[in-house]
């Protein structure tokens, strides 16, 4: 919400003055006369104070027509982890059988307590349970690939294999014994210029691409995990780094095409209308009419729109590609903005052979 309260606006027009870290992620602060936002610690020369608007998010600097600063990039820098979070994380990954304590994070001259704090709220859980779930993803991998349950409870760290049991039920929602025919989708983060996002995939592709403040995210997940018979964990597989490796390039212009592999679970008729959408060529749009006339349901302008808007794999599967029989910018789950932006960034980075932007 835009911040009102005076003892609120001079502390945080102090803190941009003073480009305090402690405030990086807290506001977002839009100025009128250019109007481009920033976070707390840009080095862009400072604006005066009556033209200076506060935010608590940056969706509601850009719903309210601020674009990020290129020199402080807001949609990036306040959400990527700070370096002592990503050195905790990597201690994960690097040991990714082992408990990671306080005690073995403060040997790193890491904080603990810091480190707690960014992962409840850029995770909502615990950095105990984010690596809980890394150590038992790699404990399932290995069941699957057929290695005895005791020495995989005791190769990972656990003193018992009730203590095992107990936690991969938990999470995997069966026994070791009674797991292999049990999938996995790992989840992933990733930052990208308009702000942070969930990456999820299978052995067989990326399931998911979504950002972080989607609505109905959880119901998402919930509903991936039915389908396809499969529990949810933190972790990275071969499509994962791909899939963030080509993110990356499509956001600096490199990339216009997709290569990594998919898995999009869904009715007939939403696999058809998701194939159309990754006809649509970078740079040029469609209408849900002509969308609607290429997937032989001219009729059904209505059904194919809701089909889009259940489309899980954002960017990649272009749903953003599609716009109103007008011309407007409607029916975007991602926000309308990140909408217009990611068409502008297209048209920037090479137009293609129809329906150029304007």
């Amino acid at each position: 919400m835009q911040i009102t309260e005076k003892e609120t606006i001079d502390t945080y027009y102090t803190a941009l003055l003073d480009r305090s870290q402690r405030f990086v992620g807290i506001f977002y602060v839009g100025v009128k006369t250019t109007s481009v936002f920033c976070i707390a610690t840009c080095r862009a020369r400072k604006p005066k104070r009556e033209n200076v608007v506060f935010y608590t998010t940056f969706k509601e600097a850009l719903d309210n027509g601020y674009r990020p600063c290129k020199i402080c990039k807001p949609t990036e820098n306040a959400n990527q982890a700070p370096k002592h979070v990503e050195t905790a994380i990597q201690l994960v990954k690097d040991h990714p059988k082992e408990k990671i304590t306080d005690a073995t994070l403060r040997a790193h001259h890491i904080s603990p307590e810091a480190v707690r704090r960014w992962f409840k709220k850029h995770y909502n859980m615990t950095f105990q349970a984010y690596q809980r779930m890394y150590r038992i993803n790699t404990a399932f991998q290995e069941l699957k690939s057929g290695k005895r349950t005791t020495h995989t409870a005791f190769d990972s760290g656990y003193e018992s294999l009730s203590g095992f049991g107990y936690t991969f039920k938990k999470l995997i929602g069966k026994s070791p014994k009674n797991s292999s025919d049990k999938n996995s989708i790992l989840i992933s983060r990733l930052t990208t210029p308009l702000g942070p996002m969930l990456i999820c995939a299978t052995e067989n592709g990326i399931c998911l691409l979504e950002f972080v403040d989607r609505r109905m995210l959880e119901t998402e997940f919930a509903a991936l995990q039915k389908l396809l018979n499969a529990t949810m964990l933190m972790g990275e597989n071969a499509h994962i780094r791909q899939a963030k490796k080509e993110i990356e390039e499509y956001f600096t212009g490199k990339r216009k095409t997709f290569d990594v592999a998919l898995e999009t679970p869904g009715t007939a008729f939403q696999q058809l209308v998701w194939k159309s959408l990754l006809d649509v060529a970078y740079a040029t749009t469609v209408t849900y009419q002509q969308q609607a006339e290429k997937t032989g349901k001219a009729k059904a302008v209505r059904a194919v729109a809701s089909a889009n808007g259940c489309n899980r794999i954002a960017i990649i599967v272009p749903c953003h590609r599609v716009i109103g029989n007008d011309g407007s910018m409607t029916g975007y789950g991602g926000v309308i903005a990140r909408k217009q932006w990611l068409l502008t960034h297209e048209q920037k980075h090479g137009l293609g052979d129809a329906n150029r932007l304007k």
